[in-house]
């Protein structure tokens, strides 16, 4: 493990954190479940644009899907 996805996976999992409260919060299941899988998914990927990529992907999900 390198600083470089320590430092990401704390990034997205911070910003998970957020839009997992605020999907419990407001009771809608898209933020919740995002923010979830932006908490766990860094601790199974290791490289970095990879990494990136994904995260980028979670966090725009609930932009273009409203429930």
């Amino acid at each position: 493990m390198n600083t470089s996805s320590l430092f990401l996976g704390l990034l997205f999992s911070s910003i998970g954190f957020g839009f997992f409260i605020y999907g419990k919060k407001q009771k809608t299941l898209v933020p919740l479940l995002c923010g979830l899988v932006l908490m766990v998914y860094p601790y199974f990927i290791s490289n970095w644009m990879l990494l990136v990529a994904i995260g980028v992907a979670l966090m725009v999900i609930p932009y273009f899907i409203r429930t």
